[in-house]
């Protein structure tokens, strides 16, 4: 069972997506986390984040894997090796955005991503979840806020990219860009609590799961 979780940045899903894995119980799995972990390995490569055909040349060159340790969060593995990284560093997220729109970049992270999902219980969440890795799957939530709310939460998190610019970027990309499913759930999180929002998301799964019995 796959639970997509979608929406822009700062909605909410990642800690959503957090604490309902560990309400279901199940896997949680962030896609954000494995492109910034590419996005800052390309970075520290020295190549320009706007340079497709570098990227596209150094990512065929890497060995990319799931590393999923017995205790915490599965994590992506360069080379054998889990960069040590901040997931929010602005300058990552700065870049993460342009380094995703790289056919490469996504064709490795979706053949990852659906290989995790195939035979476990898993939310995963992300930005395509639901329209490109995992159509197939019933169970989609798409998670919005205005974007006053979402500009306080990137500020309450330190983080200083736009907004704005992340949505442009990540709506118009010409590979899987950032859209609702049309079978989704929208979910409103401006004035929800995170477990209000994990609480809602949980009983359309029970009347789901009661649907199907």
């Amino acid at each position: 069972m796959v639970i997509a979780i979608d929406g822009p940045a700062a909605s909410g899903k990642s800690t959503v997506a957090r604490k309902l894995a560990e309400k279901l119980p199940c896997t949680c799995l962030n896609s954000g986390i494995l492109y910034r972990a590419l996005t800052w390995q390309i970075l520290h490569s020295g190549i320009d984040p706007a340079d497709q055909e570098a990227i596209t040349f150094a990512v065929s060159r890497m060995q990319l894997e799931l590393s999923v340790p017995p205790i915490g969060s599965p994590a992506l593995q360069i080379d054998h090796h889990v960069p040590e990284f901040e997931s929010h560093d602005n300058e990552v997220n700065a870049a993460v955005s342009k380094v995703a729109t790289v056919p490469a970049v996504r064709s490795c992270i979706t053949s990852l991503l659906r290989g995790f999902g195939k035979d476990r219980d898993v939310v995963m969440e992300g930005r395509d979840i639901g329209t490109a890795v995992f159509p197939d799957t019933p169970y989609k939530f798409y998670l919005d806020a205005s974007p006053e709310i979402r500009r306080q939460r990137r500020a309450a998190q330190g983080l200083e990219d736009s907004i704005e610019n992340r949505d442009r970027l990540d709506s118009t990309r010409s590979i899987a860009p950032l859209s609702i499913a049309s079978d989704a759930h929208v979910i409103d999180t401006s004035n929800l609590t995170i477990d209000g929002v994990v609480d809602a998301i949980f009983e359309i799964l029970t009347h789901a799961s009661r649907d199907q019995q």
